[in-house]
């Protein structure tokens, strides 16, 4: 069967450097870090006591405080960037098919908020303990894409993808599959995550997975460089509206990109740790290079994992360079994360938005907190080090990897009729 075209037609976002697509965009071309000391709870005690929240945010000025209540707030979040990017869409949904529609959302964990709430409060319950009713339906890690599409009415494909933090990306690709196979005229697809909580940061630190530059929270997210020493975890959300090309045109959408491929891989290595050799991940780039039909000389963007972790920035390195050869050198490196931190579930679809937004305007954000050269890392490539670079980005890539060895890939270009 002949594949159908899918392009980008509305973007949303909640994120550390700003509450929705335009100051988030703004923030990461100014290469303004989104980390702080933790203001959701007491951290003084923790290894870690800074992360990367969002800055104003007041759910009440989206969602009525009754509904508001009735969901976590990684759902919450999920709900801010579906309007904003309906909105963006200028979908007429009186005039959809709705049947037509759909949501596939992902959250690596879901309602952790929730979930610690309600063991504390039936840990302290004493003789009489008790639990929210709404506790399930919070906690669960599908509800965003359950309320999403009551909201709206969409009652196409809805499910959640969970893949650690790949899981935005899969929803990504899965939406992608779901329009281009004819089974969806439109679909929203994303992810969000709100895990800097005291269980969240505390088992994560126990992993030993997050940077502890507590004295300089600001430059702790340094990908690519010697010194770096672990994530800095993020909140959020981002969603992204996919739509058939034709249907697009007809209605006078503004297309903002085309999605021409995505992949999937597994390292089948090891629990928490990359392939040291990067084999996944050069599985998953290749796997979404030849969805697309395309070469690797066609990419000049990459929005790496880049997580800023000692091990995982060494072996994405590698296998870019053994998928792209000499054409790595052409290609502009860049890591988002040194800003927003690392989203976790949502990481996928606010960095697939990153390189959508690099398309549409011709320009790739930095990857800021560069101070050491790393030996392990070629010098004649281009990792967008300190300031946004301006070129003209034909077509991008954006890598997204988690714990289990779950990998995930998406692949953009410029629209042409």
């Amino acid at each position: 069967m002949e594949l159908k075209r899918v392009v980008v037609t509305g973007l949303g976002a909640l994120t550390p450097l700003g509450n929705d697509v335009p100051s988030t965009w703004e923030a990461m071309l100014n290469g303004v870090s989104g980390a702080g000391p933790i203001t959701h709870f007491d951290a003084s005690k923790f290894k870690t006591q800074f992360a990367c929240e969002l800055k104003g945010f007041d759910v009440s000025q989206f969602i009525e405080r009754k509904e508001a209540r009735k969901m976590d707030p990684y759902a919450q979040y999920a709900m801010v960037v579906a309007e904003q990017a309906v909105k963006d869409s200028g979908l007429d949904l009186e005039k959809e098919d709705m049947s037509r529609i759909g949501v596939i959302w992902g959250s690596g964990i879901g309602g952790l908020t929730t979930f610690q709430q309600e063991v504390i409060s039936f840990s302290e319950g004493g003789q009489n303990p008790r639990f929210n009713p709404f506790f399930i339906p919070k906690m669960i890690a599908d509800i965003a894409a359950g309320h999403i599409s009551i909201k709206y009415g969409m009652m196409g494909p809805n499910y959640a993808t969970v893949a650690a933090c790949a899981s935005s990306a899969v929803a990504l690709v899965d939406a992608f599959n779901n329009i281009r196979l004819g089974k969806a005229t439109a679909m929203l697809a994303g992810g969000s995550e709100a895990c800097i909580v005291e269980s969240g940061v505390g088992g994560f630190n126990s992993l030993q997975a997050l940077s502890t530059r507590n004295d300089d929270p600001k430059t702790a997210s340094r990908p690519f460089d010697k010194d770096r020493d672990g994530f800095v975890m993020g909140e959020g959300a981002g969603c992204i509206v996919l739509e058939e090309l034709e249907h697009a045109k007809a209605r006078g959408a503004k297309i903002y990109a085309e999605f021409i491929g995505g992949g999937l891989s597994a390292d089948a290595h090891h629990m928490t740790a990359p392939h040291p050799e990067g084999l996944g991940a050069a599985l998953v780039m290749r796997n979404t290079l030849e969805d697309a039909g395309v070469k690797p000389e066609e990419v000049d963007a990459i929005n790496m994992h880049g997580t800023s972790t000692p091990l995982g920035d060494i072996a994405e390195v590698k296998a870019v360079q053994e998928v792209f050869g000499e054409h790595a050198y052409n290609i502009n490196i860049n890591s988002t994360k040194s800003m927003t931190g690392h989203l976790l579930g949502a990481a996928g679809a606010v960095e697939a938005l990153s390189v959508i937004l690099s398309i549409d305007n011709g320009i790739v954000p930095p990857t800021i907190n560069h101070f050491t050269d790393d030996e392990y890392f070629d010098p004649k490539l281009n990792f967008t080090f300190g300031k946004a670079q301006h070129r003209t980005v034909n077509m991008a890539m954006s890598n997204t990897f988690g714990f289990g060895g779950h990998n995930a890939c998406v692949l953009f270009k410029k629209y042409q009729d």
